[in-house]
């Protein structure tokens, strides 16, 4: 099988699992809005300081969502067995990880990003911050998503996976939360948001090329 036949495959059977469990889907998007619409009332309804910090706030959200769906990238496979099928399986493991991965954030960190708007309405965005935004989510969740998914192949089976996720994923994730929030923030101080996206871009671009290696290593590490 090709590359491109098992990355298609791969994605094409996550999908179609994801969809059979729409509850879980939608819990994601749920807690995603709970989350953005608790912060006024923790932090201060003043409309100034609430556009200040939505940025921060749509990231912060953006990422604990994403924490909260990692936990089952691996874990179903894991426990019927089809992940050690696709250890053995003939295709290469980078190609099906890669597949896996992409279908995660079709149904996780997609639905975040077409949400994005309608935070930044809520909070007052000006129409261009919101814009940035959202294409910094579209650049930095799949970030998201890949680190995440190392850190899921390394904790696949063991005890307190998910607070040891939690633990490796969230210092790595910083670099993405601040170039992602400085990106809106920066435009609505009138500056421009092109260096910020462009780190975003290049994270994508890198986690893209070596993320499917390293979670296919992480994969192996964890059936030894």
């Amino acid at each position: 099988m090709s590359a491109t036949r098992a990355i298609a495959w791969a994605c094409s059977r996550d999908l179609v699992l994801a969809l059979r469990s729409k509850s879980e889907l939608a819990l994601i998007v749920v807690f995603f809005v709970l989350v953005i619409s608790l912060f006024p009332l923790g932090v201060s309804p003043d409309p100034r300081l609430l556009e200040r910090i939505a940025a921060g706030i749509a990231w912060v959200a953006a990422l604990l969502a994403t924490l909260l769906a990692l936990p089952r990238l691996f874990a179903l496979d894991h426990a019927d067995g089809t992940l050690e099928q696709l250890v053995i399986a003939p295709a290469a493991l980078p190609a099906l990880v890669a597949g896996k991965v992409f279908a995660h954030w079709l149904t996780n960190g997609l639905p975040l990003v077409l949400l994005a708007p309608v935070a930044g309405v809520q909070f007052g965005m000006q129409p261009q911050a919101i814009g940035v935004l959202t294409i910094a989510l579209l650049l930095g969740t799949p970030t998201l998503s890949w680190l995440g998914a190392i850190g899921a192949a390394l904790t696949v089976g063991t005890r307190s996976g998910s607070a040891l996720l939690a633990l490796l994923v969230l210092p790595l994730a910083v670099p993405v939360l601040i170039f992602g929030a400085g990106a809106a923030e920066a435009t609505a101080s009138g500056l421009g948001a092109e260096a910020h996206l462009s780190l975003l871009g290049a994270g994508l671009i890198l986690t893209s090329v070596l993320g499917p290696f390293a979670t296919a290593a992480a994969v192996r590490i964890a059936y030894e």
